[in-house]
This record gives C-alpha cells, structure tokens and sequence, in this order.
C-alpha cells in the first residue's frame, strides 16, 4: 500500500509546489496595467499612431527652425533628455523626442525588436510630422546605436550626429537561460526585474544627486509587455555587429560631435578610441567629473558646447 501511495504524495507535492511557483510569479508582477486609450489620455506628450503601434513623443520649438532629434538609451524613456531637450529649444531650436517601442508609454508590440523596427519607428514618426528637412540626430548610449543605423539607410536625411556616451552594437552570447522564454520570464519577473530601477543609478558618477530617478523608471514598468520587449530586443540582436554600418557612416563628410563623461562605468570612456577612429570627421568632447550621462551631471559643460555645434 505504502509504495502505491507514493505516486499521489509526489503528485501532490509537484502540484503545491507550481502553486507556490505561479502565486510567487503572480505577487512579484508588476505588470498590471494596458496602455490604452484612457491611459494615454491621462499622459503628458503626445501620440501619434504608426504601423506597429502608437509612439509617444514630444515636438517643440519654432516650425521654421531647424529640428534636432533626440534618440533615447536603452530602456530609459524620453525623459532622459530632460536638460538637453529644454537648453535646445530655449536656443531657438525645433526638437523632437521620443519613446522606442516597448519603453516609456510607446506601445508594446509582440515584435521582434530588431534594429530594422527601431529605424522603421524613426522613419514613420518623422514623416508623420512632416519633417522633410535634414536633421540633426542626437543619440545617448543604446540611441548610439540607433542614430547610426538611422544614418547609415537614409545618409541623406541626417544633417549631423551626436553621440553621447554612445553603445555600439556588437555580437554576445546569450545565457543558458535566455535561449527558454518561459523561464527567462518568470526567474526575471521573480528574481530581476525589481532591481532594474535601482539600477538606473549606476549610470550616474554622484547618484544621490537624482534622488527620484529610479521612481521615475519604476512608472513605465507597470504597463503590460515593458518586460517582453526588453527579452525581445536581448534575443533579437545577438548576432549583430555595426562595425561596418558605422565605418561608412564615419565615410560620409557630415560634422560629428561625441561627448562622453569620462567616469562612465556602463559605457567606459576608453572605448572612445575605438568610435573616434572610426569617426574621422568627429570631434570627442571629455566631460570630467561624469558617468553615463553627462547631459544630467555636467549640463553647464555639455549645453553651450551642443549649441555652438549646432549654430556653426
């Protein structure tokens, strides 16, 4: 009797067990709102609808002058150009920020986040709004990236590039794990996902200057698939390598401006070498005293020396 009893203890046990599991999933969720209409319309900025889904953004400044675009990091919503976006337009400058799918209040679409949909994204949102003229293309760390790509397909379009504290892609192995979705999800949702906006901090050289930092990253993490397109765009790209997208963007006689603070700790400063040589026609602006993001740490340094590039 004892042995025939053993299967239904260890059933029993298996099936408490996932119960325990899914409830752990379910409490430490913090996925648990749409981004909808209502949603939207409670939101500051604006939204404009595109093929893949609707992108938030802002546009200001003067219509006749000439539009700098502002392409975000890697998770960290348009408000990462807070400073840059306000020295800008108080210069006399029309600019345009805006959210990536999957970040921010964008939408969330079940895509893969390749970097042929961060263009597409681009592309649309400026034809959208009409802006025909060449830009000035301004990107931050993942926006490094982006702008590149950007400049590379359409060279026309792109009047200049800055880059600040720029990650340029190259090819990574993905961990065990990440090659299984469903595990990836839940030991991210259990295990991870609670220490990414803490962990925002750490692209600052003296973070407790920004005391409501990690709060401010915290509000686009309840929106359902924030998760999902951080997985998508991990396992989307692991094969690509931008080294030769970047070589003939270097090629093209457009002026290039690159600031990066020289404590950086995410994107380390030294790299620099490596970009400007590949970028003949830039010129590195070192920002002291400045990790990650010297817009924020250093904007009396950074700003004036932006709009002079600019005006020239």
């Amino acid at each position: 009797m004892k042995s025939k009893r053993r299967p239904i203890w260890f059933i029993a046990a298996a099936a408490v067990m996932l119960l325990l599991g899914w409830a752990l999933y379910i409490s430490a969720d913090v996925e648990q709102r749409e981004l909808d209409d209502e949603t939207r319309a409670a939101m500051a900025g604006k939204f404009v609808r595109l093929t893949d889904g609707y992108t938030h953004f802002e546009l200001a400044g003067p219509n006749a002058a000439r539009t700098v675009v502002l392409a975000a990091g890697f998770s960290v919503p348009y408000y990462i150009w807070d400073p840059t976006f306000n020295a800008l337009t108080a210069a006399g400058f029309r600019v345009l920020r805006y959210d990536y799918f999957g970040r921010g209040y964008s939408d969330r679409p079940s895509i893969p986040f390749t970097d042929d949909m961060y263009v597409r994204q681009l592309d649309e949102l400026l034809k959208a709004l009409r802006i025909d003229s060449p830009i000035d293309l301004a990107g931050i760390s993942f926006g490094g990236s982006l702008i590149t790509s950007f400049a590379d397909r359409y060279p026309d379009r792109v009047r200049s590039l800055i880059y600040f504290d720029p990650s340029i892609r190259k090819p990574y192995d993905l961990a065990l794990v990440d090659h299984v979705p469903v595990m990836w999800n839940y030991l991210t949702t259990v295990l991870e996902q609670r220490y990414w906006a803490e962990g925002q901090l750490g692209d600052f050289l003296h973070p407790e200057k920004f005391p409501d930092w990690a709060k401010r990253y915290e509000d686009q993490m309840q929106y359902k698939g924030f998760r999902r397109a951080r997985y998508s765009e991990l396992v989307s790209n692991m094969r690509v390598d931008q080294t030769e997208q970047l070589k003939r963007v270097g090629q093209h006689p457009r002026p290039v401006l690159v600031f990066w603070g020289k404590q950086d700790s995410t994107v380390p400063f030294e790299e620099s070498e490596w970009l400007m040589n590949m970028l003949p026609n830039g010129r590195l602006v070192a920002v002291d005293e400045s990790g990650h993001l010297p817009q924020w740490e250093q904007p009396e340094n950074v700003h004036p020396e932006l709009v002079e590039f600019l005006n020239q």
